[in-house]
């Protein structure tokens, strides 16, 4: 991990809200902006910032996400996704986001990210994988 990330650094994206990231089950006039797609974005968000700040063969993986969806993004709105760095200890890295419509603020989000080696990370799930062999656990897919 450089030392370029430290608490203070922010980000700006943005997304947009297609129909695929909204709800449905109330029906096609109130499609809106569906929580786990906001978790999506932002997650995609802070992971795509803090990769330019990480070393070869790192990358980073989500652990905690307390998100309040506070109101609705229709169909076609963009959705503008600021986050700061407010704390770096060790490997983990917290943000808070707040997630702005074109007119309302829609979510305020407190992440957390870890630093992983990727090298690291392949052995742990190899494993995981001689764990569920052990214990009879066959996988299907």
């Amino acid at each position: 991990m450089k030392d370029s990330l430290k608490a203070g650094v922010s980000f700006t994206t943005e997304a947009l809200v297609e129909k695929d990231k909204t709800i449905g089950f109330m029906g096609e006039d109130l499609r809106v902006y569906a929580t786990p797609f906001m978790v999506q974005d932002t997650e995609r968000s802070c992971r795509d910032f803090i990769l330019e700040h990480l070393d070869g063969g790192e990358d980073s993986v989500g652990a905690r996400v307390e998100i309040d969806h506070l109101g609705p993004t229709l169909i076609g709105q963009t959705v503008v996704i600021e986050g700061k760095v407010t704390e770096v200890e060790g490997p983990r890295v917290l943000f808070e986001i707040e997630i702005r419509d074109e007119v309302d603020t829609v979510g305020r989000v407190k992440h957390t990210r870890f630093v992983v080696e990727k090298a690291r990370q392949g052995g742990r799930l190899e494993k995981k994988k001689a764990r569920l062999t052990e214990a009879g656990v066959e996988r299907t897919f």
